[in-house]
């Protein structure tokens, strides 16, 4: 179990680590459209469009910045790659095959013990009703003392009896 959490946390990193890697993607992708100058990469084909030249960077930056990117996507993908090489191996499918036979005979005994306690349960509390009921019964009957009888000695005694028997 606790090895099972462990290779959960590996792909839990591992997942966050993808999304990273996405995002420096796009960040990179748009960084490198958007603040990029035109070039004429061929004789045949004029450059049609001009950039404001306060929307992209000089040559020098562009490149630092690129190779900046370059290295942060390298990075990432190496930290990807590890977490990749960390994890199991799979499971061969048999074994998967006997954990799951082995966990279903597991569940249905659980089930079992279950349906028992809950029989258990309900026996406990017809028992519990039967008595209360009984025993309510039972109080009805039991005569009440006259706070007033000469006979009483313990007055406060007979007025409890009288309050409960009067309720």
């Amino acid at each position: 179990m606790l090895q099972e959490l462990s290779h959960m946390d590996r792909i839990t990193q591992l997942q966050d680590e993808i999304q990273q890697l996405l995002m420096i993607m796009s960040t990179s992708i748009a960084y490198l459209t958007s603040r990029s100058n035109f070039i004429q990469v061929s004789p045949d084909i004029p450059i049609t469009k001009q950039r404001n030249p306060e929307k992209y960077d000089a040559p020098d930056i562009f490149e630092a910045n690129k190779k900046e990117l370059v290295t942060d996507l390298i990075r990432k993908a190496k930290q990807v790659e590890y977490l990749v090489k960390s994890l199991p191996e799979p499971e061969p499918e048999e074994a998967q095959a006997q954990r799951l036979q082995q966990l279903e005979e597991e569940m249905q005994i659980a089930n079992t013990e279950y349906a028992l306690a809950v029989k258990r349960l309900k026996s406990l509390h017809t028992e519990v009703s039967e008595l209360l009921r009984s025993m309510l019964t039972d109080v009805s009957h039991i005569p009440v003392l006259d706070v007033d009888d000469p006979m009483v000695e313990d007055k406060a005694a007979a007025q409890a009896t009288k309050g409960s028997s009067a309720a």
